[in-house]
């Protein structure tokens, strides 16, 4: 068969040429389209929700830990979706390949129960901060978990670092101390919130970006040593969010869903909040497929700019400092030296 191929090749080089060029047309723009997903995904999830959990309206507030789990329902949902069209739209296999790599293999699905309790955890975490922090300033500071993923890379997967990444490690460090740096103005709209609920959504924040780093790692181990696809991995964790997240709405909100109910302060911007969020791991899968870090610190250090810019003019709970400035830029450099890649010399005289 690879005889043939060669043949089949050879004997039309013009038209092989001319499909790789639309190829080459089609994979550069997959690679725009899912970095401005990603922008907007990112930017938007972070200023829906601060806006969902600040804004005041008649009624109970919808609870954050509901909201995790409907995520993850929906996640589910889409994956399931992905592999049913990666299977020519045949119920027949999907339901074979479900079966198959989920039901099957109980001990490669019950791997996926470790990464999902974090990841169910830094989810509900993200509303705490949100609730407490405005949207630039959290954007800002959960970049460190460029830091914590670092961290978790080299002591778990033996990866080493290059001298601009450790570089780069510092540089972040010291831009998100700088954002946190406290301000004596007075005139924040931010002042509404006291010092004690700022802790504690850095806390949130901080807590979120170790999490995140770990259960990202662990994630990756799992996808090196097997060979199962990324939408199937995202229904396991999916599964097992669902199930940690519906322990969490019980234990801690079980009392206000059996008297107001699971969708209580529901409304159109809370299911916004919960698709983007949804939305979030199958952008960042399509991400990695398609396009290089450089470009992934280009739209993160977007996002940045776009949160602080709406931040400040349209939900006018933030009033950027010149150290906030200095801090975002340092993080902003950061994230594209971190994922710079020197070209590699090439020897002009060949051998």
């Amino acid at each position: 068969m690879p005889d043939s191929e060669q043949k089949d090749t050879a004997a039309e080089p013009e038209s092989t040429q001319s499909q790789a060029k639309p190829d080459l047309g089609m994979a550069s723009h997959l690679k725009y389209i899912s970095l401005g997903v990603l922008v907007f995904q990112t930017t938007s999830l972070v200023l829906t929700m601060r806006y969902s959990r600040t804004l005041k309206e008649e009624g109970p507030r919808y609870l954050s830990s509901t909201a995790v789990v409907a995520a993850e329902v929906l996640k589910i949902v889409a994956c399931v979706l992905l592999v049913y069209k990666d299977n020519n739209c045949s119920i027949r296999v999907l339901n074979r390949v479900l079966q198959d790599e989920i039901i099957n293999k109980p001990m490669e699905t019950l791997k996926l129960a470790i990464p999902s309790g974090i990841y169910t955890l830094q989810n509900n975490l993200l509303y705490v901060a949100l609730s407490n922090l405005d949207a630039a300033t959290y954007q800002v500071t959960y970049q460190l978990k460029i830091l914590t993923t670092a961290l978790f890379s080299v002591t778990m997967l033996q990866r080493k670092l290059t001298r601009n990444q450790w570089i780069s490690l510092c540089i972040l460090m010291a831009g998100v101390t700088l954002v946190q740096w406290p301000s004596d103005s007075n005139s924040s709209p931010s002042k509404e919130l006291s010092v004690g609920s700022r802790f504690v959504g850095l806390m949130a924040v901080l807590t979120a970006c170790f999490s995140s780093g770990f259960a990202g790692v662990y994630f990756e181990k799992i996808l090196k040593e097997t060979k199962q696809s990324v939408w199937i991995r995202n229904i396991q964790l999916g599964v097992f969010g669902g199930i940690f997240g519906l322990m969490g709405v019980f234990i801690y909100d079980g009392e206000r869903v059996s008297k107001d109910g699971f969708f209580q302060g529901y409304n159109n911007l809370t299911w916004a909040v919960v698709a983007l969020q949804a939305l979030g791991g199958l952008v960042i899968a399509a991400v990695i497929k398609y396009a290089d870090n450089i470009l992934k610190g280009f739209a993160t250090s977007l996002s940045i700019i776009l949160s602080t810019l709406i931040s400040y003019f349209w939900l006018q709970d933030f009033i950027p400092t010149s150290v906030f400035f200095v801090g975002a830029m340092f993080v902003i450099s950061a994230t594209f030296l971190y994922g710079y890649v020197p070209k590699p010399s090439v020897n002009p005289i060949k051998a």
